[in-house]
Order: structure tokens, then C-alpha cells, then sequence
């Protein structure tokens, strides 16, 4: 946060006062800032990727609307002085400003957490509406239901690296895990990210729901089953959290339902493209250290998690199960 960019910020929100700032959490994709303006506080999201259009940027306001209606809590967006959600640093990079909400981790040993989960997601799932294209035009990303090609696995090893052998150990099962991936269809608008680092707890334990940035077209079973990997699979599945996430869905309306293994697509496509994608920056001469080295703890945690063709048969075995 360099004295240009604070003074560009103000300019564009037409501040007065003076700002103090300090660094927030960090994402794969952005890094989050808390500005105080006088008796206010903001966030200032860096973001480190390709910037938003303007078309996901109003698909995201539009949606939001939507899931405010159904009870979902989330930070609001701001816009500058001419109306613009993002804003161009000098220099190269782009930021947004959303409201500051002093949040925490859910306590996931918490009895009700799992059910709270399942509630919030049929509810942006229920008030979500259809989609088959990407924002702005476009084939729905294959992030979601594509796995990456055998030989970019080799263009990505690195063999002095602490995390080679557990990948090279991996990649023995991958294609037994690649075989429950298909094309996706029926797709609605969805968060796409909606592990617990994107859900925290306010100060009175209400869910809020952050980082819309990969909102667009999914299956919602598909981005069930990866919901309950991402909440309660570290490094194994818990399944009688799993089953009450999944009772709460269904009992709130959801219409995912995970009942055959192609509903685990989004999960096994999205865990191993970001897998791919930390082994190439950690192995990238070029990235700056910051992303190296984060990229270098994610991929630890990504082997971790990664799940194996027998978890996805145990967790199918549950929600077939729920009525």
C-alpha cells in the first residue's frame, strides 16, 4: 500500500480524513487491506489476477441482491465517485472497496455449524437463477469439469521440491479420480468458492458469506458435493458432519442432490486445476517471491485434501441415504 495508491483511493472515494491502513487476510487471489477512514472502516481488496468485467461485477451485485433477500449475510460493495466497483492502482493493479466486518473462522466442532452450512447453501442455491453461459458471454469455465492433461503434471514437477514425492505419489490414483468427471448441465448461478475461508462468523456468530469473485454457472449438486469436502474432509471425511450439512440442504429446499459420481466432478476438477496452478507459480522464476512462497503452502494443504476414489465412494454411500 504505497502513498500513490492511498492518495489514488482517496481520490476515487472522495475522502477527506486521514486513512490508516493494515494488512487483512490474503487469498490465491487477492489480499485484503482494512482502511480506517475517520469513524469508518473499509476493506480494500488487491487483487492479484485477471481483474472482473464489467459483466461479472453486475452479475455479482444482481445475485447478491438476490441471496440478501433469501437471508444471506455478505460485505457490500462499494462504488468510487463515478460508480465504478474497480478500481485501477497507479501503476498497474486493480482494487475494490467493500464494507469492513470484523469476522472470524466458524468453530467448525461447533453441533449446529454443519447444519448452518447446509441451510445457507440451499438458500443461495434456491434463490439463484439459471445460467449457461459465463457473465458477459461464453462458455461455462472447465475449471469446474475439465481435469488437467497427464503431461502438464510433468511440465509442473519439481523434483528438489518438499511436496514432490507426495505429488508423484498422487498422481498414481489420479486416473481412477479423473473417471468421476463429466460435463456439466442444468447450471444455475453459483458462489463457485464456497469453502470456510469464504463463510465466517460475524461478532454475533452469523455466517457471512466473502469473495464473490468466482461467481458463475455450476451445477448445484455438483457444488454440494464439493461443499462438503471442502467444510468437513481434513484430511479425512467426517461423515456425520457430512450427513447433517446434506440434511440441512435438503431440508431447506436445495435442489442438488449427490447421487451418482459424476456429482463429485466440480470437486475433483477444481482441487486438482488449483493444484496444478500452485505447482506452476511455486516453480515460476518470474512470480514474485510473496506468491512463491504462498503458493508453496497451498500446494501442501492441496495434497492434503486431495480426496481419494474411495472417500468419494463413502460419501456417496451417505447422501444416497438421505431422503
Amino acid at each position: 500500500m504505497t502513498p500513490d495508491l492511498i492518495a489514488t483511493v482517496r481520490d476515487a472515494f472522495g475522502w477527506q480524513v486521514d486513512i490508516e491502513v493494515s494488512p487483512g487476510p490474503r487469498g490465491a487471489l487477492g489480499q485484503i487491506w482494512r482502511l480506517d477512514v475517520g469513524s469508518e472502516r473499509y476493506a480494500l481488496k488487491e487483487i492479484f489476477a485477471e481483474p472482473p468485467s464489467e459483466a461479472l461485477i453486475e452479475a455479482e451485485l444482481a445475485f447478491t441482491h438476490r441471496a440478501a433477500e433469501a437471508g444471506v449475510r455478505f460485505p457490500m460493495s462499494h462504488p468510487d465517485r463515478t460508480g465504478h466497483h474497480l478500481l485501477t492502482a497507479p501503476g498497474g493493479g486493480w482494487f475494490r472497496l467493500y464494507d469492513w466486518v470484523d469476522l472470524r473462522p466458524l468453530d467448525l466442532t461447533a453441533q449446529a455449524t454443519p447444519r448452518d452450512v447446509g441451510t445457507l447453501l440451499a438458500r443461495l442455491h434456491s434463490c439463484a437463477p439459471g445460467a449457461v453461459a459465463e457473465p458477459g458471454g461464453g462458455a461455462p469455465d472447465r475449471w469446474y469439469d475439465t481435469v488437467p492433461a497427464a503431461h502438464r503434471w510433468t511440465e509442473a514437477a519439481e523434483p528438489e521440491a518438499s511436496w514432490a514425492a507426495r505429488l508423484a505419489d498422487r498422481l498414481s490414483t489420479l486416473p481412477e479420480l479423473c473417471a468421476a468427471v463429466t460435463p456439466a448441465d442444468e447450471l444455475i448461478v453459483c458462489h463457485r468458492d464456497l469453502h470456510p475461508e469464504n463463510v465466517l462468523a460475524d461478532p454475533a456468530g452469523a455466517l457471512v458469506v466473502v469473495d464473490w469473485d468466482n461467481l458463475g454457472p455450476a451445477n448445484p449438486s455438483r457444488e454440494l458435493a464439493r461443499a462438503l469436502f471442502d467444510w468437513f474432509s481434513d484430511p479425512t471425511p467426517d461423515l456425520p458432519a457430512m450427513r447433517a450439512m446434506y440434511e440441512a440442504y435438503v431440508e431447506e429446499g436445495g435442489p442438488g442432490r449427490v447421487t451418482e459420481q459424476a456429482d463429485f466432478s466440480m470437486l475433483v476438477a477444481s482441487r486438482l486445476n488449483f493444484l496444478l496452478a500452485q505447482a506452476t507459480i511455486a516453480r515460476d522464476p518470474e512470480a514474485q517471491p510473496r506468491h512463491r512462497e504462498w503458493a508453496e503452502r497451498e500446494l501442501e494443504e492441496a495434497l492434503r485434501i486431495l480426496p481419494t476414489p474411495g472417500q468419494l465412494a463413502e460419501v456417496l454411500a451417505v447422501t444416497r441415504t438421505v431422503r
